[in-house]
């Protein structure tokens, strides 16, 4: 897991192709107002989906996920949301994998998770082997807008 400011990703992840696009992408998607919906990048390689949702309470049944093919980069367009992140030998399968939508879920106890708070203009990177609980709330529930780009491994 990576997090930080957008503009300074470029400087942190490894050198890859496809996170490259995913943060140009992103740079010039942050001032857009797009509708919520999946924006094609480069295919099925790279593609953005842009979500708004109200954020939930943190507590022991919160939602982690975890993919195999993609990378998430999460951006937050604007308001705040905290994030889950344990070692994926720590999650607890509630869901087992699904190949067609990649997603396994699952719980993580808070004792082994990270919580991290990320705000507008903050991006978190999930790799295949990071749980990850997005949709979190950083204090009470609020409205988020979030740009999620999906790299292929």
């Amino acid at each position: 897991m990576i997090v930080g400011k957008l503009e300074e990703l470029k400087g942190q992840i490894p050198a890859s192709p496809r996170l490259e696009k995913a943060l140009d992408y992103l740079t010039t998607a942050r001032t857009q107002d797009l509708a919520d919906g999946r924006y094609e990048i480069d295919g099925d390689a790279v593609y953005a989906l842009v979500q708004s949702y109200e954020t939930l309470p943190v507590d022991e049944q919160s939602k982690y996920e975890a993919h195999r093919k993609y990378i998430d980069v999460q951006f937050i367009q604007s308001g705040v949301e905290v994030m889950g992140w344990a070692p994926l030998a720590e999650m607890v399968v509630t869901k087992p994998y699904n190949p067609e939508k990649d997603v396994a879920n699952g719980v993580c106890p808070l004792a082994v998770s990270t919580l991290v708070k990320v705000a507008a203009g903050q991006a978190a990177i999930f790799f295949p082997e990071d749980a990850h609980a997005p949709k979190l709330a950083a204090g009470n529930p609020a409205p988020v807008k979030k740009i999620v780009v999906k790299v292929a491994v």
